[in-house]
């Protein structure tokens, strides 16, 4: 059984499906993949679906069970499988490190919620039964469209494990900093500066053409784009403005006259960052030249970080200064304010030493401002 990246025929689109152990594709997946590709889902995460389904398929295939005949009792033994690092039947005496983490099994079986929910919207299946429906309890918060759902059952998820709360991971100052200055040439000092500066994705970043930079006023229109030869695709399908400082533009300038143009000659190329030493010379760059450069970046440096994590560092810098959340949703593209307020929004103990001290100058500043007052008022010339 193995997921197998397939092109669509007269078209440069990308999909996946998953094939048996016959070589041809499972069709219950292969069905559900169609659907998800009719709805305009991104190949990354068709990619995603078909491997958690797989591993659905194989966990079925070693239980002896038909997948249109399964309870809750079977998806709950599932996840333990996804869980235990020992083949079936072995028990460990010893405490073992599970094989996958919480948020990794929820993500898994909400595939194969989402799989059963469109079979049995088309009549493939029968009632599975993955949730629960319940009568929200009274509650002394009313929403504002609470005379509408009042009293209508709500369906939850009868399987999911409780998750840790964790909090991405993001880079001290002098980390950047030094990332940055290890860099020997102009373009991936400049790909760094951008991702922590504007918090783009590597997808986004990779997409980018000249025409979408606007030198002159510090703007960097973010297009998504289905086209790109590089295969870098822009999370969601609206464009946004990410505004720069010009000391990001001075640094696009210095990539455009020392490199870019110095080596490609009048063979210029669309796309901002293009490879100019490497494999095909003037060709877009892809995620795995991205990674090749942080790997060579871990390796001077010691610092072990990768695209992503600049986003987390831009998106906690802003928030700690100060911004408020509604532009930080904006400036990072979020659907949901909800979704920046749930990812980048906690103290640690630093933030509360530092607030602590706020609120002890605070209140030396009252306390003083209060004795002044009160000397003055007491003060019978003053009264006078």
């Amino acid at each position: 059984m193995k997921v197998q990246r397939v092109r669509i025929p007269k078209s440069d689109k990308i999909t996946w499906t998953v094939l048996g152990d016959d070589y041809f594709p499972i069709r219950p997946i292969e069905q559900y993949i169609s659907y998800l590709e009719s709805i305009e889902r991104s190949p990354n995460t068709i990619r995603s679906y078909a491997h958690h389904l797989k591993l659905y398929w194989e966990y079925l295939q070693a239980s002896n069970l038909d997948w249109m005949q399964v309870s809750v009792i079977e998806l709950a033994e599932f996840m333990a499988w996804l869980r235990s690092p020992n083949p079936q039947g072995v028990l460990s005496i010893s405490e073992v490190i599970a094989k996958r983490t919480e948020s990794t099994v929820n993500v898994i079986l909400t595939s194969v919620c989402m799989l059963y929910d469109f079979h049995e919207k088309t009549g493939k299946v029968s009632h599975i039964p993955l949730y629960r429906s319940q009568i929200m309890p009274g509650r002394k918060y009313k929403s504002f469209l609470h005379h509408i759902t009042k009293g209508k059952p709500v369906r939850t998820r009868l399987l999911k494990l409780k998750e840790p709360k964790h909090y991405p991971k993001t880079l001290a100052p002098e980390q950047v900093e030094k990332l940055i200055n290890s860099c020997k040439r102009i373009r991936d000092k400049f790909l760094l500066c951008l991702l922590n500066e504007s918090g783009m994705r590597i997808g986004q970043a990779l997409g980018l053409r000249h025409e979408d930079i606007q030198s002159w006023d510090n703007l960097i229109k973010v297009i998504p784009r289905d086209d790109n030869a590089n295969g870098a695709r822009a999370k969601g399908n609206s464009p946004y403005n990410v505004d720069v400082t010009k000391e990001l533009m001075g640094l696009y300038s210095q990539y455009l006259q020392d490199e870019f143009m110095e080596i490609l000659g009048d063979d210029l190329s669309d796309y901002v960052f293009v490879n100019l030493w490497d494999g095909e010379i003037g060709s877009a760059m892809t995620y795995s030249n991205v990674m090749d450069l942080f790997n060579r970046l871990k390796r001077k440096t010691g610092i072990a970080a990768h695209p992503h994590i600049f986003r987390h560092t831009h998106a906690t810098a802003l928030i700690r200064e100060g911004m408020e959340m509604a532009y930080v949703q904006k400036r990072l593209n979020h659907a949901s304010i909800q979704t920046t307020i749930d990812t980048y929004v906690h103290v640690d103990n630093e933030d509360l030493k530092k607030a602590y001290q706020e609120y002890l100058e605070q209140r030396n500043d009252f306390t003083t401002e209060t004795s002044i007052t009160t000397d003055h008022c007491t003060d019978p010339e003053a009264r006078d």
